[in-house]
């Protein structure tokens, strides 16, 4: 046997069928098939390494693990774009291109709502891949990106060199599947196919990458040689000719109205998509018109993004059921057929307290409309009260709780309603699962089941209890084989090293988040001086308000929470504030508010940027603000700014500002996760958690 010639056939064969099935969706084998002739070719490249190609089918299959990303200069910026809400606005954008080409026609294309990447190949080759981060600097990915069976490893002509830009996405039914198996394992669920997609895209281990099934979209060239392309809808049908996967959605319409009329038909076929968008994008078709238009610092002026309306779907509202939070607060949440809404099925939703379920009118029984507040948490818009039929009953807030039959009462001079009971069970396990999480004591492997298995099973009633587990203890819980036991006690142990804002923050004080125990650990350093701190030193501390300032003391005059943290003392647990080393002095003295959204780096990141360059991060802009770090959508903040002529940074001049001392760390060690980028919680735990 020629065992090159062999190796050649194989990977030509398997080239052709991957990219009938991933890319046309037209499979010519079956499944079984492809995998035999991967196996055999397999086999044969672990035998004759020396020729094995690189752009192997193999090359997909064989994951890697990177201690980190590296940071990716883009030398053609990937702008983001400027929204649109209605027709009007989409005929203004119409006028601004004819002011300066009189003759512009446009090409629609899906807004695919995903994760947006840059992939260069060098003669044909995928040599490079890379998300976008802010636009300018993003991450190196290219492992991750080749386990994507739709982009090609090596083009079906060897272009000299070509960089294009597509959207990566988790289609609708993967999604859905990868949300049940999270589910039956009692772990986090994904919130929507965009976050999922994110996630498995900035894993480390590559293999994780490619378990989730991620698609993608290519809709740009960025930069090309040798290809010598004219307009956008021709470029479109070369990179399908060279083998990437395209929208087919993308006619060219001489009139802005004809265009609109596209973007009005898309919307139509919105839920009847395989994959999830967030719009329609509107371009003009003619590349060098486009340079005459040119583009502004963040986006292009000859492309626009129509965003549609919040999705809305109607459904039937089967019950409303009440959940006990970790204070006690009692919410109403709706119990719904289940529905696709924004991007995943919902059958549960927040319904907040009694009065917003009188103000929207809602009966059980009732068909209802609902929506997600962000794209992220279900709610009920309002009911149809001309479908009813008369069998619609009005909801009671019951008398006691239906976890420890406790009193329920209303909060004087609130909407809520709260449980009485001091040792309810619903607040015990809610309090254990803001403990165990990401921002408080970050415990692995404490997900609700657990921990609702060891509060049942009478091992533990507080925090401190986590401390006293021994091995024996968990391997009596359901699904916890040794390796389990071994790793969730490591996490317990490790938690004990924690700074002391994790452990403020871990005791759930109501008011106190993550960003108040930072500043109050950090002022206080010992968690003693907390505790016998009066409200006015408290109210002292910039960003502290007088009820935050309240609580804690009551909080820490209670005897009970005195007990508890001489407990969690006894065990080990740290109550000092640990002191961050700043790794340069690029901002040393200067002091920072962080505001708005922005793309590629997470608010935290930042402030940790900000700090390990010798700076302050605040939360509230006063006088004494140095700058402020806007992003998009920046509110109240930025506006507070302009009117105390505080200096405004976009994300570029502050990464100027740390990279002249070198100090500026990579989107990687900023924010590249350990594991699974993922929410701490379901949604239904968020909910309890509000």
């Amino acid at each position: 046997m020629d065992a090159e010639k062999r190796i050649k056939e194989l990977t030509a064969l398997l080239t052709y069928h991957s990219h009938k099935y991933y890319v046309e969706d037209n499979p010519e084998i079956s499944d079984y098939e492809y995998d035999m002739l991967l196996r055999d070719l397999k086999k044969l490249e672990e035998e004759y390494p020396e020729f094995k190609d690189p752009a192997s089918p193999t090359v997909r299959v064989i994951g890697s693990v990177l201690e980190g990303f590296e940071s990716v200069s883009h030398e053609v910026p990937m702008q983001s774009l400027n929204d649109a809400f209605s027709k009007e606005e989409i005929l203004e954008f119409d006028a601004r291109v004819k002011e300066v080409v009189p003759d512009a026609t446009y090409v629609t294309e899906f807004k695919i709502d995903g994760l947006s990447v840059s992939l260069e190949y060098e003669n044909g080759l995928l040599v490079r891949g890379s998300t976008r981060g802010d636009g300018l600097v993003g991450e190196d990915v290219t492992e991750n990106l080749k386990t994507i069976n739709s982009i090609p490893l090596r083009l079906n002509e060897p272009v000299p060199f070509l960089e294009v830009r597509g959207e990566v996405f988790m289609p609708k039914k993967v999604f859905d599947k990868l949300n049940a198996e999270k589910e039956a394992k009692g772990e986090p669920l994904f919130a929507n196919p965009r976050n999922a997609a994110a996630g498995s895209l900035r894993q480390l281990d590559s293999s994780i990458a490619r378990e989730r099934e991620l698609d993608i979209f290519v809709f740009n060239i960025q930069k090309e040689e040798g290809l010598n392309i004219q307009t956008h809808r021709e470029g479109l049908l070369k990179l399908k000719a060279l083998g990437f996967k395209v929208v087919e959605q993308n006619e060219e319409f001489s009139t802005i109205e004809e265009a609109f009329a596209q973007v009005e038909r898309i919307g139509e076929m919105r839920d009847s998509l395989p994959f999830d968008i967030d719009g329609a994008v509107i371009k003009v078709n003619d590349l060098e018109a486009r340079k005459v238009l040119g583009s502004t610092a963040k986006c292009p002026r000859w492309a626009v993004a129509y965003k549609y309306p919040a999705e809305t779907k109607k459904t039937k509202l089967l019950d409303i059921i009440i959940q006990v939070g970790r204070t006690g607060k009692i919410t109403p949440n709706a119990v719904l057929t289940p529905v696709r809404v924004a991007g995943s099925v919902v059958s549960r939703a927040t319904l907040h307290n009694l009065d917003f379920i009188n103000e929207r009118d809602v009966l059980i029984g009732d068909n209802v409309y609902v929506r997600k507040a962000g794209d992220i948490i279900p709610e009920i818009v309002g009911s149809e009260p001309k479908d009813r039929t008369g069998n619609e009953m009005p909801f009671v807030m019951p008398e006691s709780c239906p976890e420890c039959g406790a009193p329920i009462v209303r909060i004087e001079g609130e909407a809520a309603h709260k449980c009485t009971g001091e040792n309810c069970p619903a607040q015990l396990l809610r309090k254990l699962m803001h403990y165990v999480s990401r921002d408080a004591m970050d415990i692995e492997g404490l997900g609700s089941a657990v921990l609702e298995q060891l509060s049942d099973a009478g091992l533990i009633s507080s925090p401190a209890d986590l401390y006293t587990l021994s091995k024996s203890d968990i391997l009596r819980l359901e699904r916890q084989g040794e390796k389990s036991a071994d790793n969730l006690l490591s996490a317990i142990e490790k938690s004990k090293g924690n700074d002391l804002y994790r452990l403020l923050f871990a005791l759930g004080i109501q008011l106190n988040g993550l960003k108040s125990s930072k500043v109050i650990a950090t002022e206080f350093e010992t968690l003693d001086a907390i505790m016998e701190a009066a409200a006015e030193d408290f109210i002292a501390i910039p960003d502290i308000g007088e009820k935050t300032a309240q609580n804690m003391v009551a909080f820490f005059k209670d005897e009970d929470n005195r007990k508890e943290i001489e407990r969690l003392k006894s065990y080990g647990v740290n109550m000092t504030a640990q002191r961050k080393e700043a790794q340069s002095q690029a901002l040393e003295g200067k002091k920072f508010v962080v505001t708005g959204k922005f793309e590629g780096f997470s608010r935290d990141a930042l402030v940790s940027m900000i700090e390990n360059g010798g700076g302050v991060a605040a939360g509230s802009v006063s006088k004494k603000t140095d700058f402020v770090l806007a992003g998009e959508d920046a509110g109240s903040k930025l506006t507070k700014a302009q009117e105390l002529s505080v200096p405004i940074l976009t994300l570029e001049e502050f990464l100027s500002m740390l990279g002249d001392s070198g100090s500026a760390p990579s989107p990687a060690e900023t924010r590249a996760p350990q594991k699974d980028e993922e929410p701490a919680f379901s949604q239904e735990s968020l909910l309890d958690l509000l």
